[in-house]
């Protein structure tokens, strides 16, 4: 730790961040800084910080020592006049100004990087890797042909995938991914947006149930015993979303966290699933597929944020998951 550093420094017991007395004790304005002394290596600190919620795992991202990071932000607690990081229980959170903040300093440096960046980019070439949010439904439609056409076209390109859940976009924000692609609705000037497909329900039953191959009112789709996808509790279904509004309530035989395995659930069974129309080509081989008595649809969406918008090598991946789409609709 240098010499003259800050007494009010995050320092590592057992694995997890702590606020030293001084910083539990409430939070003192330190000596204010010159606003110029900050460089992007300043600012990519805060934002893994602000990623990871964690000094240690920042450090160890950036292969340099806590006690730097903890310096790093020390001088910026002097810049922006904010203690930038609170200790709630045994997590650090960003206040409110530090969320301004880090928005700014996202932008600053992905613009930076594309200034740095060479004007030309060779897919081929190229050891660019990228980071994909998305969930089950697009990781068994797209990512498989997604990964085949970047493989065959960039080879030495990596690919990232996580999970989105109902937090893509928070994702976007924190830098966790580059590019996002789902059924999210979300109007924000945060990001970009390139409308992939429309997307409706449709119903899945076993050969056998006595509704199979009939044309599905609502009386007779309230009436049927359902297996319902939960996501984990962290996303609702539009067409639940869509019956809700309508005053409309299912029987509900079973609820799952995801779409995996709904095809043998219902296989031989009296219960009936509501799925996208193009995740049933998937799911449904061996079972009827009924129409949805609603008109409901979901919007498939590419979403990125300001970093990347300009970016070649993001404007050539997001050109070519558009291309692999509509070449399959």
């Amino acid at each position: 730790m240098p010499l003259n550093a800050p007494a009010a420094f995050i320092h590592q017991q057992d694995g997890i961040d702590h606020y030293d007395q001084k910083i539990r004790s409430g939070y003192t304005m330190q000596t204010p800084r010159d606003p110029l002394s900050v460089d992007f290596r300043t600012l990519q600190m805060l934002l893994r910080v602000y990623a990871l919620r964690s000094f240690t795992r920042a450090a160890e991202e950036l292969g340099v020592n806590q006690s730097a990071v903890s310096y790093t932000i020390e001088k910026l607690r002097g810049v922006f006049h904010d203690p930038l990081f609170v200790r709630q229980g045994r997590a650090i959170h960003p206040t409110p100004r530090c969320e301004e903040i880090v928005q700014e300093a996202a932008r600053l440096v992905g613009e930076f990087r594309q200034l740095a960046a060479p004007v030309d980019f060779d897919p081929a070439t190229s050891q660019q890797r990228f980071t994909l949010a998305c969930n089950y439904y697009e990781r068994v439609l797209w990512v498989p042909q997604i990964v085949h056409t970047i493989r065959a076209q960039a080879p030495g390109i990596t690919l990232d995938i996580i999970d989105a859940s109902d937090i893509g976009h928070e994702r976007l924000l924190n830098r966790e991914a580059d590019l996002l692609i789902g059924p999210f609705e979300r109007d924000d000037p945060d990001f970009y947006r390139r409308r992939l497909y429309h997307e409706r329900y449709v119903c899945l039953m076993n050969r056998d149930h006595p509704a199979a191959g009939t044309s599905l009112d609502m009386e007779t789709y309230l009436s049927l015993l359902h297996v319902v996808v939960t996501y984990g509790g962290r996303w609702t279904s539009r067409y639940l979303v869509d019956l809700k509004e309508l005053g409309h309530a299912l029987k509900i035989g079973l609820r799952v966290p995801s779409p995996a395995g709904l095809e043998q659930l219902v296989s031989g069974s009296d219960l009936v699933a509501t799925v996208p129309q193009r995740l049933s080509k998937v799911l449904g081989h061996s079972v009827q597929v009924s129409e949805f008595p609603l008109a409901t649809r979901i919007s498939i969406d590419l979403v990125w944020t300001a970093p990347h918008h300009r970016s070649a090598p993001h404007i050539w991946l997001r050109e070519l998951i558009h291309r692999v789409v509509q070449a399959s609709l």
